[in-house]
This record gives C-alpha cells, sequence and structure tokens, in this order.
C-alpha cells in the first residue's frame, strides 16, 4: 500500500443538476491499492488488501467532502431498491434512493453501467446498477418508482460502462430486452462471430425515455477502452470497482 498516493482520479459528470445536488465519479487512478486493483479500488470483495480499500474511501471522501460515509450496497444484478430514509440496507440492493439531505448514494462498477436520478427540486435522489440482468429485469423502472417522483420530473445520468465495441452478448442477452422492448433491436450489432455488441447507454435510454425521463445526460466513456482511468472486468477479469457517488448538501 503507497503511503503518499496522488489526489484521486475523479471524473464530474457533464449533468445540469440541481442548487445543492453534488455528484461525482471516481476512476482507477490516484489510490493504495496494488495490481491487479491498482491503484483507487472501493471495493471490498474483490480479494483486495482491505486496509487499502479503506484508505482508498477515505481518500475519495475527503477529497469530495462528503458528508457522510457512502452507503455501500451488496450488488446482486437484481432489481431490489434500498430506501436509505429506513435505514442501512437489509439485504442485497441494485439501487438505492434518499429523500434525506447528507445521504450519499454509492453505485460500485468496473463495466456495468451506473446510473443516477435526481428530482428537479433536488429533494429525492436515487441511484440504479444498471448490469445487462438488472437493466433487462427493470432495475431502473424499480428506481423511478421508489423515489415517488413523476418521470418528467426526473434527471437521469449515464455513467462509464462497457461501449458497444467491447460488450458482446449471446443470443439469450438480446432476447430478454427484446421480449420487453422489441423496438430495442437497434441496439444490438452483429458480429462476425454468430453474436451481437450491445450498447447499453441506448438500451438504458429507450428505458428511461419510455418511463418517462425526458432529461437524460451521458458520460459515453468506455470502461474497456479507457485502460488507463477505468477498471474493467470484461477486459481484466479480476480488478478493483469505481463508485458513481451522489448526495444532496
Amino acid at each position: 500500500m503507497s503511503s503518499v498516493p496522488a489526489a484521486p482520479g475523479l471524473l464530474r459528470p457533464d449533468w445540469v443538476l440541481p442548487p445543492g445536488v453534488h455528484a461525482s465519479f471516481t476512476l482507477r487512478s490516484g489510490g493504495h491499492s496494488a495490481a491487479p486493483c491498482d491503484s483507487l479500488n472501493l471495493g471490498l470483495h474483490v480479494g483486495d488488501d482491505p486496509v487499502a480499500v479503506a484508505a482508498n474511501r477515505d481518500h475519495v471522501a475527503a477529497a469530495l467532502g462528503l458528508p457522510a460515509a457512502p452507503a455501500w450496497l451488496e450488488q446482486v444484478h437484481g432489481t431490489s431498491v434500498a430506501d436509505l430514509d429506513a435505514g442501512p440496507p437489509a439485504g442485497p440492493a441494485d439501487s438505492a434512493v434518499t429523500h434525506r439531505a447528507g445521504q450519499v448514494l454509492a453505485i460500485m462498477v468496473a463495466d456495468c453501467l451506473p446510473v443516477l436520478f435526481a428530482s428537479e427540486d433536488g429533494q429525492v435522489l436515487g441511484a440504479a446498477h444498471a448490469g445487462w440482468r438488472g437493466l433487462a429485469a427493470g432495475v431502473l423502472e424499480a428506481t423511478l418508482a421508489a423515489m415517488s417522483v413523476p418521470a418528467d420530473q426526473v434527471r437521469a445520468w449515464l455513467g462509464p460502462a462497457i461501449g458497444p465495441d467491447h460488450f458482446e452478448v449471446g443470443d439469450e442477452v438480446r432476447a430478454a430486452f427484446l421480449a420487453r422492448d422489441p423496438g430495442a433491436a437497434p441496439a444490438f450489432r452483429p458480429n462476425d462471430r454468430g453474436r451481437w455488441q450491445c450498447d447499453l447507454h441506448a438500451v438504458a435510454r429507450r428505458r428511461l425515455a419510455a418511463a418517462g425521463v425526458n432529461a437524460i445526460a451521458a458520460s459515453g466513456l468506455c470502461t474497456y477502452a479507457a485502460a488507463d482511468r477505468c477498471f474493467s472486468f470484461r477486459r481484466d477479469g479480476r480488478t478493483g470497482r469505481m463508485a458513481a457517488l451522489l448526495w444532496r448538501s
């Protein structure tokens, strides 16, 4: 574990937020962890030194001036939503919502799509972990329902994720999406191996628009392609985790 890390790598979302609402996405540089989780790994479940992970989390919290420790979820690629106003999550969850100032939402990723939500008045926040399984099963819709805000009064941000040039999937993945939305077919491009290149951002945009969300911003950063900036499970196998963070002061 290095003793004096550089400033943590952070991406400030290009997203118009209500007053008092803050968002950030951590990158892989500027932390304490050794390879293959080098160096700003925030995940305790990837075989990294827990002392290094704790130091990384503290490093990010200090750099961002977080009002509290993030509410780290046990993510399982499902659709359960944790209501953090009711207390810490009682079990696995892939989404969280809050009405409370000072509550920090956190979604960890290393290719899956993090989606952040804020009501127009900034009073309700949500965050979702949208890998293909959760996205197909409705984790975005479940998050919107838990926020209890009309969808046309919600702003969403799609964070860095594996891009369509690198996300190869089989027929079963495509079928899972088309069963619910046949119009999502253009998000799947056939390749010369008889499989499909999937555009997670395009699918998520369709699902959000269908739910009534009109204000959608996106990072466009591909985690697989940006090896110097991002962790990628599909690229590297064992690797660290980044986090999308959202809170209200």
